[in-house]
């Protein structure tokens, strides 16, 4: 009865607030026009459409790229998918990791339909997809109860249940009825299995983590690798994927970090790309030498300057791998604020050691695993300089070993789904 009541104020709360979600989305697209872009998509009017698709709901940026394996495999083997994204950075990521698939017709990336049933029922007419995989934990309760009046098998993938989200649960309880109302759920860890069991969730099958699976762009490294030697035999360290909230820490410890004897070089790389003139600011108030990436490089990642810097502001989207190519050492942003912090795993993929907050639990697979194995190193505010200074790191040879030893769930995952496949 409770869920009944809650999904009918949901609906009611959805059409209510339509005009102003179509402002907030006006609004977001005065800075980037693809917001507003395809906008009847959003309520469910496709042009075309892909029947029998596998469906991946991937919000954003970060979930596309988590998905990128899988959908490669899918589409290998022979399966039409159709990815729906939220936001334009995980629509534009999924062009154009897919461009070729998306002109063969094997692939579509469209916007996710507004938490309606009419708009739903449109998508499922338009594509009519054999399962619903949603990447991490997107609870949309409309996706969810229009899947299941559908016949769409819906499963969480990739799926995780961090330890704030279950404290919430405990005082609130909705979610969880939410998720038992998925066909199972493809999780990260036995932990995980666990906790999803523990709220009634169904049919769980532990299959990793994803994002070890995760291509690494060849020319990023390529690119990296041509600049390093211009930056002279200074240690390189990144502070990548900073959130606002951690921009003040970051900068003070970056300048206590330059005061050093042998100071090394900073990559500084702003989670959100709003925040690139901000930072360049309080980096320019703070008499800080530094060069913005789209002024230091052209598009090639040739040098334009060879003047003198200790920073290089990350002003661009896409290239993480190519500022990772350059570090020694990496600091994730995201978990000296209570959100929490983002993935270890792309440094890690190449062999860096890798410093994280106090705030892990949304990455705590594979957080905890990587810090237990010595290759990710748990600091605080207070210690950040100590530790990025100070800390031996761990051998290249124990971050492979830990990399081999968490991979594979892409094939794990597409062994889970080959019974939903089959006509």
């Amino acid at each position: 009865m409770r869920l009944w009541v809650f999904l009918r104020l949901w609906s009611a709360l959805w059409h209510l607030g339509l005009p102003l979600v179509l402002v907030y989305l006006w609004r977001r697209g005065l800075k980037d026009p693809d917001y507003t872009r395809h906008l009847g998509e959003r309520f469910g009017r496709y042009p075309q459409g892909l029947p029998g698709a596998v469906w991946v709901h991937a919000v954003s940026l970060g979930e596309v790229r988590s998905a990128v394996p899988m959908i490669r495999a899918l589409l290998d083997q022979g399966e039409k998918v159709v990815t729906t994204h939220f936001t334009p950075a995980g629509r534009r990521e999924a062009c154009k990791v897919f461009a070729a698939d998306i002109a063969a017709g094997r692939l579509a990336a469209v916007w996710v339909p507004f938490e309606t049933l009419w708009a739903y029922r449109s998508f499922f007419k338009a594509f009519r997809p054999k399962l619903g995989l949603v990447m991490e934990i997107e609870i949309w309760p409309r996706m969810i109860f229009a899947s299941r009046a559908a016949g769409v098998p819906l499963y969480m993938c990739n799926a995780q249940y961090p330890t704030d989200s279950m404290a919430r649960d405990a005082r609130f309880g909705i979610r969880p009825a939410l998720m038992r109302g998925f066909a199972g759920a493809f999780v990260k860890s036995d932990l995980q299995a666990q906790r999803f069991a523990s709220v009634g969730v169904q049919n769980i099958t532990v299959t990793g983590e994803l994002r070890f699976d995760q291509p690494i762009p060849a020319a990023h490294l390529a690119a990296a690798k041509a600049l390093r030697p211009s930056l002279g035999p200074r240690q390189v360290i990144a502070f990548a994927s900073v959130t606002e909230p951690e921009e003040a820490l970051f900068l003070a410890a970056a300048q206590e970090i330059l005061s050093v004897r042998t100071p090394p070089i900073i990559l500084f790389i702003p989670r959100a790309p709003e925040r690139f003139g901000a930072v360049a600011k309080a980096m320019t108030d703070k008499g800080m030498l530094f060069a913005r990436r789209s002024q230091r490089l052209d598009g090639s990642f040739t040098a334009l300057s060879q003047a003198p810097m200790d920073v290089l502001l990350g002003d661009s989207l896409g290239e993480m791998y190519f500022y990772l190519g350059l570090a020694d050492r990496v600091v994730v942003g995201g978990g000296f604020q209570p959100k929490g912090s983002h993935n270890i795993i792309e440094p890690l993929a190449l062999k860096l050691p890798v410093l994280v907050g106090p705030y892990i639990q949304t990455i705590e697979y594979p957080a905890e695993e990587a810090i237990a194995a010595g290759v990710c190193q748990q600091t605080s505010a207070d210690r950040l300089v100590r530790d990025v200074l100070g800390w031996p790191g761990p051998s290249p040879q124990a971050i492979s070993a830990f990399m081999a030893a968490h991979s594979g769930s892409t094939a794990r995952t597409l062994a889970a789904i080959a019974p939903l496949l089959r006509p």
